[in-house]
């Protein structure tokens, strides 16, 4: 099955489980794309805290191959860089791509099911 999950949240415990969902469905053999829009654009300016590792869960969800994209519009109103993408233990793992309203819309004609988290 193909999973479309919107994020536009910029809360800890959102995006840890945006990404949590996003690595059991991977696992699952499902093929996913999260897209960050909104608040959820701020992906990389949030700092992992006690009880949310986000940056090993978005790690772990890029080692299994899923998709991320970014909303280029969300980022350049923030005045934001294209996310650089942080990994557990190292200094960093890549760029998000920046992405379009019409690469959202295709993310959403294309799967079978769309979550929307935040």
């Amino acid at each position: 099955m193909k999973i479309g999950i919107i994020l536009q949240s910029n809360n800890p415990e959102h995006i840890w489980n945006t990404f949590r969902f996003g690595i059991t469905s991977l696992k699952a053999s499902h093929d996913v794309t999260i897209f960050l829009m909104s608040e959820g654009s701020e992906l990389d300016t949030i700092a992992d805290t006690e009880h949310f590792d986000i940056s090993k869960r978005v790690a772990e969800y890029k080692e299994l191959k899923g998709n991320l994209y970014a909303c280029g519009t969300c980022l350049e109103i923030r005045g934001l860089p294209a996310p650089r993408l942080r990994q557990a233990g190292k200094k960093d793992a890549g760029v998000c791509p920046v992405s379009t309203m019409t690469d959202l819309l295709k993310m959403v004609e294309e799967s079978d099911k769309v979550l929307v988290f935040g």
